[in-house]
């Protein structure tokens, strides 16, 4: 595996690849990470990973610095599940004149997560644009457990018409049902099992939810009773469009962000 700082480096070395997977992250990896990696390895001819922790997607600063960092274990992660490549940039590589305050994203950006999070998702979108233009993949693998950034950037990608065709991934989850995610190290044992009824309660309600047998306040109220700091929002959506359902839709997910104590986590089901 190389390990590649410099962007004009890494261009001059990818320039006569074809076929060439790309998986951003920001570091901290975890089993979902890594299923992301094996199905590129499968669906392309080399695989590069870039760790890359995204300070202006972040709304506060706080969050921003406790974001877990685990780089010796993450490169060790990269070698064993055969990355052939991992740019890991500095934010001068990235942003050498700021981040583009005037980027234009989907009108998907005002709804769930970015209700509470102004300017979140044209942040994401303004780093994934300018990995895409220097990495120059084929294909790059997001994961579903972030669906609405994966609608976004999706959307992004097609009006922009980006050389990058994008590969939605399944959510993998713990035994416990608790979605993969960096965030889940800043979690107690106790804050784990408040996550997996939460989990529980959602898939099991989530037809009946959908036909109105049981509402989304009696699921909040039973939420907040797990022990939650906070409900950010617990919303059922179209897969396709993230609309409100106004009918019986095969393709829906009950999308929820809630926080516990300070940590923020986020699942679609």
């Amino acid at each position: 595996m190389k390990i590649i700082s410099d962007k004009k480096k890494l261009t001059d070395t990818l320039s006569a690849q074809k076929n060439l997977g790309f998986v951003p992250t920001m570091g901290a990896i975890h089993k979902a990470h890594l299923s992301i990696i094996k199905k590129c390895n499968q669906l392309c001819n080399k695989t590069i990973v870039s760790i890359f922790v995204n300070k202006p997607q972040f709304n506060r600063k706080t969050d921003y610095n406790k974001y877990p960092r685990t780089l010796k274990k993450d490169i060790y992660l990269m070698k064993k599940h055969k990355v052939d490549y991992l740019f890991l940039p500095s934010s001068k590589q990235i942003y050498p004149n700021g981040p583009n305050k005037k980027i234009k994203i989907d009108s998907l950006k005002k709804k769930l997560c970015g209700k509470s999070r102004p300017s979140h998702f044209e942040s994401v979108v303004d780093v994934i644009d300018r990995f895409i233009k220097i990495i120059k993949p084929n294909k790059i693998f997001l994961g579903e457990k972030d669906m609405q950034q994966l609608k976004i950037i999706e959307s992004y990608i097609r009006k922009n018409k980006l050389k990058t065709r994008l590969i939605a991934c399944r959510t993998i989850r713990e035994k416990n049902g608790v979605a993969y995610s960096s965030r889940n190290f800043l979690l107690t044992p106790e804050e784990k099992n408040i996550a997996s009824n939460i989990y529980k309660l959602l898939k099991k309600n989530k037809k009946d939810l959908l036909m109105k047998k049981i509402s989304l306040k009696e699921i909040k109220h039973q939420i907040l009773n797990f022990g939650t700091s906070k409900i950010d929002y617990i919303e059922i959506r179209d897969v396709n469009n993230l609309t409100k359902p106004f009918n019986k839709i095969k393709k829906f997910r009950i999308f929820i962000a809630y926080y516990l104590k300070k940590t923020r986590l986020i699942d679609n089901i």
